[in-house]
């Protein structure tokens, strides 16, 4: 008797302890055939495995372990490669686990089979097919409102924009993952650590930056798998890199390189630290092309900015110089509307061969109408005629669609020569400033002797103002690609109308011409503050006065600020001593790509670029044609009280 009560207490136990190792709360016994099914996902004898797992689960009652068996077969599928009928077995399993986890009650399932179906895409190099599946499933959770889709959506989009390299995009993305996941109650986002949010909205910034630091102590903090810490050892080696912590870092480093999990967080982290000990010990020179092979702007941005922190400026500027080259090749290599002009050329071919059968068809009827006419002459006659009508209205209406095609396709035709000159138009801007900072570094690598100082700070201030141009002319071209995409958010909060302008007077003197003066004539000296985005109005000023020091060759820049101009609106003026803008062109200069001076550097994107953010923000750009004493006025218009819409 005493020896069966130990083991009846035994196999208690036991059972207790099965009950603790079953995290998804579900039947023990659907457990042990979920956990089997689980470990032969894309393998053999997973299909048999699975089907016990259903039937246990049916017989048990539990929808839980019902829809866990969907969810592997989902996975099991998206094991394989891309083909279409994989395609299709992947599509049908995603529509029946949606299907499932709505009837069964457990809507996380519902976003989870989102992620795997975007997932198997993403894999197999269909990104935008996986990009339209995890939009799909943001619209899916806003109607909803539901917490965990929202936070799932926003998580992979940001991922998907981060893999393209595409920070701008990606940013707004992590900032409401974030967002979602300090706010909400829901206990499935709760559960979920947000470093790795963290360590992704730390690469958003300039590196070095005080809002890295901050991002990398904030997954720290929140670090609650091994996985999230080995992260942030990643995170903390490059910082303590760039800080000149040297010991710090090597500690930092080894503890990532002697971890199993450390291929997880970056797959070529080994090459990196490589570089990064290189610069160290002072070897990095010869190493350029093993820095280009990073795969990540990210990661090689960091070592030109380690090399010049250490005295490898020539070295810095060679990677910088890669970086450009790098880019340049890829904006030429983009190519989206080959596409659209293929499907065009795919609809008029199915149009052809459509209008080649029903013509093919009236020959048919008419042969057909000859040996009919004997027998029903007059019924079989105007049957035919009605048919023959109708056919012959249809190929005429086949011929127009035809000739629209053509036409559409002589639009694709003349966007994608647009495209082709704007990327030409482009590397000459491009090139033209780095031409001058590799000539100017050239004669600053000199024998010494060979320049006077005052030579070499001339040289070194031209190499530093080719620099900023380059980076503004990038920096256009983002702008305005985050304002097509959507991505451009105005965030309101208060500004003050002189602190603002001069803000944007300091951030532009260095583009001043020689001899020209810059400065800021309010019309009232007295604070005024009001609700706006003060970072948008300095960018729109910076603008309008970068576009002044261009062609402001002698002479000054006057910007000035009213309330009394426009009642209900801060005015701010631009005046210039320059040529002028010829009233008929007041609109045209705001059109993209719209240089009146060809021989003047700029890609035609800055005074575009104004526009669109003034009407984002309920305010107005534009030339003052009643302005007539030489030069030309501009004139910026913010609403006191953000628009309703905000």
């Amino acid at each position: 008797m005493k020896h069966c009560l130990v083991t009846v207490f035994l196999l208690l136990c036991a059972f207790s302890l099965r009950a603790q190792d079953n995290p998804y709360e579900i039947d023990d016994r659907c457990f042990q055939y979920f956990e089997q099914s689980e470990a032969l996902v894309g393998k053999q004898g997973f299909e048999p495995v699975n089907e016990l797992l259903l039937q246990s689960a049916r017989e048990a009652g539990d929808k839980k372990a019902e829809t866990l068996y969907y969810v592997n077969a989902l996975k099991h599928i998206a094991k394989s490669p891309s083909t279409p009928e994989n395609d299709q077995k992947v599509d049908q399993a995603f529509e029946t686990l949606k299907q499932a986890a709505r009837e069964n009650g457990y809507p996380q399932y519902f976003y989870f089979a989102y992620q795997l179906a975007q997932s198997y895409y993403y894999n197999n190099h269909q990104r935008e097919r996986a990009l339209s599946l995890v939009k799909e499933m943001q619209q899916q959770a806003l109607l909803e409102d539901n917490a965990f889709g929202l936070w799932t959506a926003d998580k992979y989009l940001a991922s998907l924009y981060i893999v393209g390299g595409d920070y701008v995009s990606a940013k707004p993305y992590l900032i409401r993952a974030l967002k979602t996941w300090q706010s909400t109650e829901d206990p499935t986002v709760r559960r979920q650590s947000p470093t790795r949010l963290y360590c992704d909205l730390a690469d958003v910034y300039p590196i070095g930056a005080d809002s890295v630091h901050v991002n990398v102590d904030l997954a720290a903090r929140y670090a609650a798998t091994h996985l999230d810490s080995v992260r942030v050892w990643y995170y903390q080696a490059r910082l303590a890199a760039l800080d000149g912590q040297d010991t710090y870092y090597r500690e930092l480093r080894d503890n990532c390189l002697a971890d199993n999990r450390f291929h997880q967080v970056r797959n070529y982290g080994p090459s990196f630290f490589s570089l990064i000990d290189a610069v160290l010990d002072g070897s990095i020179t010869g190493r350029l092309d093993d820095v280009m092979a990073l795969p990540a702007f990210r990661e090689i941005k960091v070592i030109a900015n380690l090399c010049e922190r250490r005295g490898f400026e020539a070295f810095a500027f060679e990677v910088e110089k890669g970086i450009v080259t790098r880019m340049e090749r890829m904006l030429s290599q983009t190519n989206q509307s080959r596409l659209s002009e293929l499907d065009v050329s795919m609809g008029k071919a199915a149009l052809s061969a459509d209008l080649a059968t029903k013509e093919s068809q009236i020959s048919r009827i008419t042969r057909l109408l000859l040996i009919l006419l004997v027998i029903l002459l007059a019924v079989v006659a105007i049957f035919l005629w009605s048919n023959i009508r109708y056919l012959k209205k249809k190929r005429a209406r086949d011929k127009k669609h035809i000739v629209e095609l053509e036409e559409a396709n002589e639009k694709v035709r003349l966007a994608d020569a647009a495209k082709t000159r704007f990327v030409q138009n482009m590397s000459h801007e491009v090139r033209t400033p780095l031409n001058a900072i590799v000539g100017f570094s050239q004669l600053l690598s000199l024998p010494d002797g060979t320049l006077e100082p005052a030579e070499k700070e001339e040289f070194s201030q031209h190499i530093v103002n080719n620099t900023k141009m380059l980076t503004m002319l990038l920096d256009d071209i983002l702008n305005a690609s985050a304002m097509d995409s959507g991505n451009y958010r105005i965030t309101y909060e208060e500004g003050e109308m002189h602190y603002m302008a001069q803000a944007a007077i300091t951030s532009s003197e260095h583009r001043l011409q020689p001899g020209v003066k810059l400065y800021y004539a309010p019309e009232d000296a007295a604070p005024f503050r009001f609700t706006t985005d003060p970072r948008r109005v300095q960018q729109i000023l910076i603008n309008l006065i970068t576009n002044a020091c261009k062609h402001t060759e002698k002479g000054e820049i006057k910007v000035t600020g009213s309330l009394t101009r426009s009642p209900g609106y801060v005015t701010y003026a631009v005046t210039d001593t320059g040529p002028g803008i010829p009233p008929e062109d007041a609109e045209k200069i705001f059109e993209r790509f719209t240089k009146l001076n060809e021989f003047v550097q700029g890609t035609g994107l800055g005074l575009s670029i104004c526009r669109d953010i003034a009407g984002r923000m309920g305010a107005k750009v534009f030339l003052d044609t009643s302005y007539t004493e030489g030069g030309s006025r501009f004139i910026f218009q913010i609403p006191v009280e953000p628009p309703k819409t905000a």
